[in-house]
Protein backbone atom coordinates (compact mmCIF):
# COMPACT_ATOMS: atom_id res chain seq x y z
CA UNK A 1 0.00 0.00 0.00
CA UNK A 2 1.89 3.33 -0.61
CA UNK A 3 1.80 6.67 1.91
CA UNK A 4 -0.93 8.41 -0.12
CA UNK A 5 -3.65 5.33 1.04
CA UNK A 6 -2.87 5.57 4.47
CA UNK A 7 -5.84 7.48 6.51
CA UNK A 8 -4.43 8.98 9.96
CA UNK A 9 -7.48 9.41 12.40
CA UNK A 10 -7.92 12.82 14.27
CA UNK A 11 -9.34 13.34 17.17
CA UNK A 12 -9.32 16.35 19.53
CA UNK A 13 -12.04 18.75 20.87
CA UNK A 14 -10.61 22.05 19.70
CA UNK A 15 -11.80 22.50 15.48
CA UNK A 16 -9.08 24.62 15.39
CA UNK A 17 -6.42 21.66 16.18
CA UNK A 18 -8.37 19.22 13.98
CA UNK A 19 -8.35 21.68 11.01
CA UNK A 20 -4.35 22.12 11.42
CA UNK A 21 -3.13 19.05 11.33
CA UNK A 22 -6.29 18.29 8.59
CA UNK A 23 -4.39 20.48 5.95
CA UNK A 24 -0.58 19.25 7.02
CA UNK A 25 -1.68 15.63 7.02
CA UNK A 26 -3.00 16.18 3.72
CA UNK A 27 -0.27 18.31 1.81
CA UNK A 28 1.42 15.68 3.08
CA UNK A 29 -0.38 12.93 0.63
CA UNK A 30 -1.96 11.13 3.45
CA UNK A 31 -6.18 10.74 4.00
CA UNK A 32 -8.06 11.94 7.16
CA UNK A 33 -10.82 11.24 8.82
CA UNK A 34 -11.78 13.34 12.13
CA UNK A 35 -13.95 13.82 15.31
CA UNK A 36 -14.47 15.75 18.21
CA UNK A 37 -14.99 13.58 20.64
CA UNK A 38 -14.36 9.56 22.13
CA UNK A 39 -17.51 8.34 20.71
CA UNK A 40 -16.54 9.45 17.08
CA UNK A 41 -13.03 7.88 17.59
CA UNK A 42 -14.62 4.54 18.92
CA UNK A 43 -16.84 4.63 15.63
CA UNK A 44 -14.18 5.40 13.35
CA UNK A 45 -12.15 2.36 15.04
CA UNK A 46 -14.65 -0.22 15.50
CA UNK A 47 -15.25 0.27 11.43
CA UNK A 48 -12.07 -0.51 11.19
CA UNK A 49 -10.67 3.00 9.78
CA UNK A 50 -7.47 4.18 9.90
CA UNK A 51 -3.61 3.50 10.26
CA UNK A 52 -2.56 5.51 12.69
CA UNK A 53 -4.43 7.21 15.43
CA UNK A 54 -3.72 10.78 16.56
CA UNK A 55 -5.83 11.98 19.87
CA UNK A 56 -6.12 14.59 22.13
CA UNK A 57 -5.84 13.11 25.81
CA UNK A 58 -8.85 14.98 27.24
CA UNK A 59 -12.16 14.54 25.22
CA UNK A 60 -15.29 15.75 26.41
CA UNK A 61 -16.88 12.45 26.67
CA UNK A 62 -14.09 10.05 28.17
CA UNK A 63 -10.39 9.99 28.56
CA UNK A 64 -8.17 8.86 25.89
CA UNK A 65 -5.89 7.07 28.16
CA UNK A 66 -8.66 4.91 29.70
CA UNK A 67 -9.41 4.24 25.75
CA UNK A 68 -6.60 3.10 24.67
CA UNK A 69 -6.84 -0.41 25.97
CA UNK A 70 -9.69 -1.06 24.61
CA UNK A 71 -8.18 0.32 21.01
CA UNK A 72 -5.37 -1.77 21.69
CA UNK A 73 -7.79 -4.63 21.70
CA UNK A 74 -9.88 -4.14 18.93
CA UNK A 75 -6.75 -2.90 16.63
CA UNK A 76 -3.77 -4.25 18.38
CA UNK A 77 -1.49 -2.89 15.18
CA UNK A 78 -2.59 0.73 15.01
CA UNK A 79 -0.18 3.19 16.22
CA UNK A 80 -1.36 5.76 18.66
CA UNK A 81 0.01 8.89 19.09
CA UNK A 82 -1.48 11.30 22.20
CA UNK A 83 -1.19 14.76 22.60
CA UNK A 84 -1.78 16.69 25.47
CA UNK A 85 -1.59 20.55 27.24
CA UNK A 86 -1.27 18.95 30.46
CA UNK A 87 2.50 18.76 29.86
CA UNK A 88 3.83 16.49 33.18
CA UNK A 89 5.63 14.01 33.64
CA UNK A 90 3.21 11.35 34.69
CA UNK A 91 1.66 12.32 31.21
CA UNK A 92 4.47 11.19 29.22
CA UNK A 93 4.47 8.04 31.57
CA UNK A 94 1.06 6.82 31.51
CA UNK A 95 1.26 7.63 27.63
CA UNK A 96 4.44 4.97 27.08
CA UNK A 97 2.58 2.56 30.27
CA UNK A 98 -1.07 2.40 28.25
CA UNK A 99 1.11 1.45 24.88
CA UNK A 100 0.71 4.40 23.09
CA UNK A 101 3.29 5.01 20.23
CA UNK A 102 4.53 8.61 20.99
CA UNK A 103 3.03 11.65 23.36
CA UNK A 104 3.28 14.84 21.90
CA UNK A 105 2.53 17.87 24.57
CA UNK A 106 0.90 21.12 22.88
CA UNK A 107 1.64 22.82 21.79
CA UNK A 108 2.83 20.92 19.02
CA UNK A 109 5.58 21.18 15.96
CA UNK A 110 3.86 20.46 12.57
CA UNK A 111 7.12 18.64 11.50
CA UNK A 112 7.65 17.08 14.01
CA UNK A 113 4.13 15.67 14.16
CA UNK A 114 4.53 14.30 10.56
CA UNK A 115 7.91 12.75 11.37
CA UNK A 116 6.20 10.88 14.20
CA UNK A 117 3.56 9.61 12.14
CA UNK A 118 6.19 8.68 9.77
CA UNK A 119 7.62 6.67 12.25
CA UNK A 120 4.50 5.13 13.48
CA UNK A 121 3.38 4.11 9.64
CA UNK A 122 6.89 2.38 9.44
CA UNK A 123 7.04 0.47 12.51
CA UNK A 124 2.91 -0.54 11.96
CA UNK A 125 4.18 -1.76 8.93
CA UNK A 126 7.37 -4.05 9.90
CA UNK A 127 5.77 -5.47 13.19
CA UNK A 128 2.89 -5.52 15.65
CA UNK A 129 3.01 -2.74 18.13
CA UNK A 130 4.01 -4.20 21.35
CA UNK A 131 2.41 -5.06 24.25
CA UNK A 132 3.12 -3.05 27.74
CA UNK A 133 1.41 -3.58 30.92
CA UNK A 134 -1.08 -0.01 32.22
CA UNK A 135 -1.51 0.79 35.90
CA UNK A 136 0.63 0.79 39.06
CA UNK A 137 0.84 4.48 38.73
CA UNK A 138 1.30 6.79 41.71
CA UNK A 139 0.32 10.45 41.86
CA UNK A 140 0.59 13.55 40.15
CA UNK A 141 2.81 14.45 43.09
CA UNK A 142 6.43 13.87 41.50
CA UNK A 143 8.28 17.19 41.58
CA UNK A 144 9.77 16.11 37.54
CA UNK A 145 7.85 19.06 36.82
CA UNK A 146 8.39 21.66 33.69
CA UNK A 147 6.86 22.93 30.92
CA UNK A 148 9.95 23.81 28.97
CA UNK A 149 10.89 22.39 25.94
CA UNK A 150 14.14 20.70 27.72
CA UNK A 151 12.28 18.96 30.43
CA UNK A 152 9.19 17.70 28.20
CA UNK A 153 12.00 15.93 25.80
CA UNK A 154 13.49 14.11 28.83
CA UNK A 155 9.64 13.33 30.23
CA UNK A 156 9.42 11.40 26.92
CA UNK A 157 12.61 9.68 26.87
CA UNK A 158 12.32 9.00 30.85
CA UNK A 159 8.81 7.25 29.66
CA UNK A 160 10.59 5.17 26.82
CA UNK A 161 13.43 4.24 29.20
CA UNK A 162 11.05 2.46 31.89
CA UNK A 163 9.64 0.21 29.49
CA UNK A 164 13.70 -1.42 28.64
CA UNK A 165 16.53 -2.45 30.95
CA UNK A 166 18.89 -0.14 29.81
CA UNK A 167 21.77 1.65 31.45
CA UNK A 168 21.22 4.87 32.15
CA UNK A 169 23.61 7.88 32.32
CA UNK A 170 22.21 10.83 34.18
CA UNK A 171 24.12 14.13 33.81
CA UNK A 172 23.34 17.38 35.42
CA UNK A 173 24.86 19.66 37.73
CA UNK A 174 23.92 19.55 41.69
CA UNK A 175 20.30 20.17 42.54
CA UNK A 176 19.14 19.06 39.43
CA UNK A 177 17.33 16.21 40.35
CA UNK A 178 19.27 13.19 38.98
CA UNK A 179 18.66 11.07 41.79
CA UNK A 180 14.82 12.25 41.46
CA UNK A 181 15.47 10.97 37.49
CA UNK A 182 16.66 7.61 38.86
CA UNK A 183 13.59 6.99 41.01
CA UNK A 184 11.41 7.63 38.32
CA UNK A 185 12.55 5.18 36.43
CA UNK A 186 13.04 2.50 38.96
CA UNK A 187 9.37 3.29 39.96
CA UNK A 188 7.77 2.95 36.94
CA UNK A 189 10.07 -0.08 35.35
CA UNK A 190 10.18 -3.36 34.94
CA UNK A 191 12.01 -3.98 38.19
CA UNK A 192 9.89 -1.65 40.47
CA UNK A 193 9.05 -4.40 42.28
CA UNK A 194 12.29 -4.77 43.32
CA UNK A 195 14.76 -2.71 45.79
CA UNK A 196 15.89 0.54 44.66
CA UNK A 197 19.34 0.67 46.42
CA UNK A 198 21.85 3.84 45.81
CA UNK A 199 25.14 4.19 46.16
CA UNK A 200 26.71 7.93 46.35
CA UNK A 201 30.50 7.63 45.36
CA UNK A 202 31.48 11.35 46.56
CA UNK A 203 30.34 9.67 50.15
CA UNK A 204 32.31 6.72 50.66
CA UNK A 205 35.88 6.44 51.38
CA UNK A 206 37.85 5.18 48.34
CA UNK A 207 39.37 2.14 50.37
CA UNK A 208 35.92 1.17 51.20
CA UNK A 209 34.18 1.58 47.72
CA UNK A 210 34.84 -2.15 46.44
CA UNK A 211 33.50 -3.50 49.87
CA UNK A 212 30.32 -0.91 49.45
CA UNK A 213 29.83 -2.10 46.29
CA UNK A 214 30.48 -6.19 46.18
CA UNK A 215 30.57 -6.57 50.12
CA UNK A 216 33.03 -8.31 51.64
CA UNK A 217 33.75 -11.80 53.67
CA UNK A 218 33.69 -12.15 57.19
CA UNK A 219 37.69 -11.51 57.94
CA UNK A 220 38.29 -10.05 54.64
CA UNK A 221 39.82 -7.15 56.02
CA UNK A 222 40.70 -5.33 59.59
CA UNK A 223 37.17 -5.12 61.24
CA UNK A 224 35.64 -7.56 59.06
CA UNK A 225 34.06 -9.01 61.67
CA UNK A 226 31.13 -10.87 59.80
CA UNK A 227 29.79 -10.76 56.26
CA UNK A 228 28.80 -8.13 54.45
CA UNK A 229 26.24 -8.11 51.45
CA UNK A 230 27.10 -4.81 49.05
CA UNK A 231 25.05 -2.79 47.16
CA UNK A 232 25.04 -5.25 44.16
CA UNK A 233 23.48 -8.19 46.01
CA UNK A 234 20.97 -5.81 48.30
CA UNK A 235 19.74 -4.69 44.96
CA UNK A 236 19.48 -7.82 43.50
CA UNK A 237 16.24 -7.70 41.17
CA UNK A 238 15.86 -3.75 41.43
CA UNK A 239 17.80 -1.19 40.50
CA UNK A 240 21.13 0.14 41.58
CA UNK A 241 22.12 4.03 41.37
CA UNK A 242 25.72 4.72 41.17
CA UNK A 243 25.73 8.52 42.17
CA UNK A 244 28.70 10.77 41.28
CA UNK A 245 29.78 7.68 38.98
CA UNK A 246 33.09 10.17 38.06
CA UNK A 247 34.33 10.06 41.71
CA UNK A 248 34.62 6.15 41.69
CA UNK A 249 38.10 5.10 42.37
CA UNK A 250 40.07 3.66 38.95
CA UNK A 251 40.64 0.42 40.87
CA UNK A 252 37.20 0.09 41.34
CA UNK A 253 36.37 1.23 37.73
CA UNK A 254 37.97 -1.81 36.44
CA UNK A 255 35.92 -4.02 38.76
CA UNK A 256 32.75 -2.59 38.18
CA UNK A 257 33.94 -3.17 34.04
CA UNK A 258 34.17 -6.68 34.57
CA UNK A 259 30.56 -7.04 36.51
CA UNK A 260 29.22 -5.11 33.35
CA UNK A 261 30.96 -7.28 30.65
CA UNK A 262 30.64 -10.99 32.79
CA UNK A 263 27.07 -10.07 34.70
CA UNK A 264 28.55 -11.88 38.00
CA UNK A 265 30.62 -10.59 40.83
CA UNK A 266 32.87 -11.79 43.94
CA UNK A 267 32.63 -10.40 47.28
CA UNK A 268 35.65 -8.57 48.70
CA UNK A 269 37.84 -11.63 49.98
CA UNK A 270 35.62 -14.03 48.38
CA UNK A 271 35.39 -16.77 45.38
CA UNK A 272 31.96 -17.93 44.56
CA UNK A 273 30.86 -15.60 42.05
CA UNK A 274 27.46 -14.71 42.62
CA UNK A 275 25.50 -13.13 39.18
CA UNK A 276 24.26 -9.76 39.13
CA UNK A 277 20.88 -9.07 39.04
CA UNK A 278 20.41 -5.32 38.85
CA UNK A 279 19.57 -2.21 36.53
CA UNK A 280 22.49 0.08 36.18
CA UNK A 281 21.47 3.81 36.78
CA UNK A 282 24.49 6.49 36.95
CA UNK A 283 24.32 9.66 37.44
CA UNK A 284 27.47 12.57 37.30
CA UNK A 285 27.89 16.29 37.78
CA UNK A 286 31.27 15.66 36.07
CA UNK A 287 32.65 15.77 31.90
CA UNK A 288 33.39 12.10 31.72
CA UNK A 289 35.18 12.69 28.04
CA UNK A 290 37.54 15.46 29.84
CA UNK A 291 38.34 12.73 32.53
CA UNK A 292 39.00 9.99 30.19
CA UNK A 293 41.71 12.17 28.23
CA UNK A 294 42.97 12.92 31.49
CA UNK A 295 42.99 9.05 32.61
CA UNK A 296 41.01 9.50 35.10
CA UNK A 297 38.20 7.70 34.03
CA UNK A 298 38.01 4.18 31.77
CA UNK A 299 36.96 4.63 28.54
CA UNK A 300 35.90 1.26 28.21
CA UNK A 301 33.76 1.81 31.23
CA UNK A 302 31.93 5.06 29.81
CA UNK A 303 30.69 3.38 26.91
CA UNK A 304 29.42 0.65 29.17
CA UNK A 305 27.55 3.06 31.10
CA UNK A 306 26.63 5.90 28.17
CA UNK A 307 24.19 3.81 26.85
CA UNK A 308 21.19 5.96 26.85
CA UNK A 309 22.68 9.73 28.14
CA UNK A 310 19.88 11.81 29.49
CA UNK A 311 21.46 15.70 30.70
CA UNK A 312 19.25 17.76 33.04
CA UNK A 313 19.12 21.01 32.37
CA UNK A 314 20.04 23.74 34.87
CA UNK A 315 17.18 25.51 36.66
CA UNK A 316 19.11 28.62 34.65
CA UNK A 317 17.91 27.19 31.41
CA UNK A 318 14.50 26.72 32.14
CA UNK A 319 13.60 29.97 34.55
CA UNK A 320 9.67 29.46 32.77
CA UNK A 321 9.28 26.40 34.73
CA UNK A 322 9.73 28.04 37.89
CA UNK A 323 6.20 29.47 38.86
CA UNK A 324 5.35 25.17 38.37
CA UNK A 325 7.88 24.44 40.72
CA UNK A 326 7.22 27.11 43.21
CA UNK A 327 3.36 26.19 43.51
CA UNK A 328 4.39 22.35 43.65
CA UNK A 329 6.88 22.55 46.78
CA UNK A 330 4.19 25.41 48.51
CA UNK A 331 1.47 22.68 48.37
CA UNK A 332 3.86 20.27 49.92
CA UNK A 333 4.65 22.98 52.54
CA UNK A 334 1.44 23.08 53.08
CA UNK A 335 0.73 19.26 53.53
CA UNK A 336 3.68 19.41 56.19
CA UNK A 337 1.68 21.31 58.35
CA UNK A 338 2.69 24.94 57.38
CA UNK A 339 0.64 27.55 56.20
CA UNK A 340 -0.80 28.13 53.12
CA UNK A 341 0.66 30.52 51.03
CA UNK A 342 1.21 31.98 47.48
CA UNK A 343 3.60 33.99 45.63
CA UNK A 344 2.82 37.25 43.99
CA UNK A 345 3.58 37.47 40.30
CA UNK A 346 6.13 40.35 40.77
CA UNK A 347 7.96 37.84 43.52
CA UNK A 348 7.41 35.69 40.53
CA UNK A 349 9.65 37.44 38.16
CA UNK A 350 12.38 38.19 40.71
CA UNK A 351 13.03 34.78 41.01
CA UNK A 352 12.60 34.23 37.08
CA UNK A 353 15.89 36.71 37.69
CA UNK A 354 18.01 34.88 40.04
CA UNK A 355 20.77 33.05 38.57
CA UNK A 356 20.37 29.88 40.80
CA UNK A 357 23.63 27.64 41.03
CA UNK A 358 22.17 25.55 43.80
CA UNK A 359 18.97 24.81 40.82
CA UNK A 360 16.08 22.94 42.03
CA UNK A 361 17.04 22.03 45.64
CA UNK A 362 17.81 25.74 45.93
CA UNK A 363 14.90 26.81 44.66
CA UNK A 364 12.81 24.23 47.25
CA UNK A 365 14.79 25.51 50.42
CA UNK A 366 14.26 29.41 49.27
CA UNK A 367 10.51 28.55 49.35
CA UNK A 368 10.17 26.22 52.66
CA UNK A 369 12.02 29.28 54.24
CA UNK A 370 9.93 31.55 53.35
CA UNK A 371 6.88 29.81 54.10
CA UNK A 372 8.49 29.00 57.65
CA UNK A 373 9.15 32.19 58.53
CA UNK A 374 6.84 34.90 57.18
CA UNK A 375 3.53 35.39 58.39
CA UNK A 376 1.87 36.80 55.18
CA UNK A 377 -0.33 34.80 53.00
CA UNK A 378 1.12 36.92 49.55
CA UNK A 379 4.51 36.47 49.49
CA UNK A 380 5.67 39.92 47.84
CA UNK A 381 8.69 41.25 45.73
CA UNK A 382 9.83 42.62 48.98
CA UNK A 383 10.39 39.44 50.51
CA UNK A 384 11.54 38.24 48.01
CA UNK A 385 14.47 40.42 47.39
CA UNK A 386 15.15 39.74 51.06
CA UNK A 387 15.77 36.27 50.51
CA UNK A 388 17.99 36.41 47.71
CA UNK A 389 20.09 39.15 49.06
CA UNK A 390 20.61 36.90 51.89
CA UNK A 391 21.90 33.95 49.61
CA UNK A 392 23.78 36.32 47.05
CA UNK A 393 23.21 36.70 43.79
CA UNK A 394 25.75 33.85 42.97
CA UNK A 395 27.05 32.26 39.84
CA UNK A 396 27.67 28.42 39.43
CA UNK A 397 31.25 27.69 40.20
CA UNK A 398 34.34 27.89 37.04
CA UNK A 399 34.37 23.93 37.64
CA UNK A 400 30.10 23.61 37.09
CA UNK A 401 30.80 25.86 34.43
CA UNK A 402 33.12 24.65 32.40
CA UNK A 403 31.84 21.15 33.02
CA UNK A 404 30.86 21.27 29.22
CA UNK A 405 31.77 22.59 26.62
CA UNK A 406 29.66 24.86 24.30
CA UNK A 407 30.32 22.66 21.52
CA UNK A 408 29.57 19.28 23.66
CA UNK A 409 26.07 21.34 24.75
CA UNK A 410 25.72 22.16 20.60
CA UNK A 411 26.49 18.28 19.93
CA UNK A 412 23.86 16.88 22.43
CA UNK A 413 21.30 19.29 21.43
CA UNK A 414 21.66 18.35 17.81
CA UNK A 415 21.78 15.01 18.89
CA UNK A 416 18.41 15.16 20.89
CA UNK A 417 16.71 17.37 17.96
CA UNK A 418 17.31 14.54 15.29
CA UNK A 419 16.56 11.97 17.50
CA UNK A 420 12.78 13.43 17.68
CA UNK A 421 12.74 12.63 14.42
CA UNK A 422 13.51 8.90 14.55
CA UNK A 423 14.56 7.32 11.04
CA UNK A 424 13.06 10.44 9.19
CA UNK A 425 15.53 14.13 8.97
CA UNK A 426 14.01 17.37 10.47
CA UNK A 427 13.19 19.80 7.80
CA UNK A 428 15.49 21.70 5.61
CA UNK A 429 17.34 24.51 6.57
CA UNK A 430 18.96 23.02 9.92
CA UNK A 431 22.43 25.18 9.45
CA UNK A 432 20.90 28.57 9.97
CA UNK A 433 18.55 27.81 12.41
CA UNK A 434 21.46 26.85 14.57
CA UNK A 435 23.43 29.85 13.51
CA UNK A 436 20.93 31.88 14.77
CA UNK A 437 19.81 30.37 17.75
CA UNK A 438 23.90 30.77 19.43
CA UNK A 439 24.55 34.23 17.73
CA UNK A 440 21.67 35.75 19.34
CA UNK A 441 22.96 34.92 22.37
CA UNK A 442 26.19 35.71 22.00
CA UNK A 443 25.10 39.10 20.29
CA UNK A 444 23.65 39.60 24.01
CA UNK A 445 26.01 38.76 25.81
CA UNK A 446 28.46 40.79 23.87
CA UNK A 447 26.59 44.13 24.55
CA UNK A 448 25.79 43.40 28.20
CA UNK A 449 29.46 42.76 28.74
CA UNK A 450 29.89 46.46 26.84
CA UNK A 451 26.85 48.19 28.48
CA UNK A 452 25.05 48.64 25.13
CA UNK A 453 28.03 50.13 23.17
CA UNK A 454 27.96 48.79 20.24
CA UNK A 455 30.66 49.94 18.45
CA UNK A 456 32.75 48.02 21.68
CA UNK A 457 30.48 44.99 21.41
CA UNK A 458 31.50 44.60 17.66
CA UNK A 459 34.97 44.97 18.32
CA UNK A 460 34.49 42.02 21.36
CA UNK A 461 33.24 39.98 18.65
CA UNK A 462 35.54 40.51 15.80
CA UNK A 463 33.22 41.97 13.61
CA UNK A 464 32.40 45.89 12.11
CA UNK A 465 29.73 47.69 13.43
CA UNK A 466 27.30 47.58 10.15
CA UNK A 467 27.69 43.90 10.07
CA UNK A 468 26.33 44.10 13.97
CA UNK A 469 23.43 46.20 13.44
CA UNK A 470 22.90 44.34 10.32
CA UNK A 471 23.18 41.19 11.86
CA UNK A 472 20.67 42.21 14.78
CA UNK A 473 17.95 43.65 12.64
CA UNK A 474 17.87 40.49 10.30
CA UNK A 475 17.63 38.63 13.48
CA UNK A 476 14.61 40.45 14.43
CA UNK A 477 16.31 42.00 17.57
CA UNK A 478 16.05 44.62 19.67
CA UNK A 479 18.37 46.43 22.09
CA UNK A 480 16.59 46.85 25.65
CA UNK A 481 18.37 49.13 28.30
CA UNK A 482 20.09 46.82 29.81
CA UNK A 483 22.04 46.30 26.72
CA UNK A 484 20.67 42.86 26.61
CA UNK A 485 18.19 42.11 22.98
CA UNK A 486 14.98 41.10 23.08
CA UNK A 487 12.75 39.91 20.27
CA UNK A 488 11.16 42.54 17.98
CA UNK A 489 7.56 42.55 18.12
CA UNK A 490 5.79 42.49 15.55
CA UNK A 491 3.01 44.65 13.86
Amino acid sequence: MSETQKTILVVDDDAAVRTVLTRALTRAGYKVSSGGNASAMWQMINSGEGDVLITDVVLPDENAFEMIPRIKSRRPDMPIIVMSAQNTIMTAITAAERGAFEYLPKPFDLNEMLGVVRRALEQAASAAARKKTAGGLAGEDLPLIGRSRAMQDIFRIIARMTQTDLTVMIYGESGTGKELVARVLHDFGKRRRGPFVALNMAAIPRELIESELFGHEKGAFTGAAQRYAGRFEQARGGTLFLDEIGDMPMEAQTRLLRVLQEGEFTTVGGTKPIRADVRIIAATHRNLKQMIATGQFREDLYFRLNVVPVRLPPLRERLDDIPDLVNHFLKQASEDGLAHKRFSAEAMELLKKHRWPGNVRELENLVRRIVAIYSEEEIGPEIVKTELAEIGEATPSVEAASSVSLSERVEDWLNAYFARYGESLPPPGLYDRVIREVEAPLISAALAATGGNQLRAAELLGINRNTLRTRIRDLGLTVMRSGRLGRRKEG
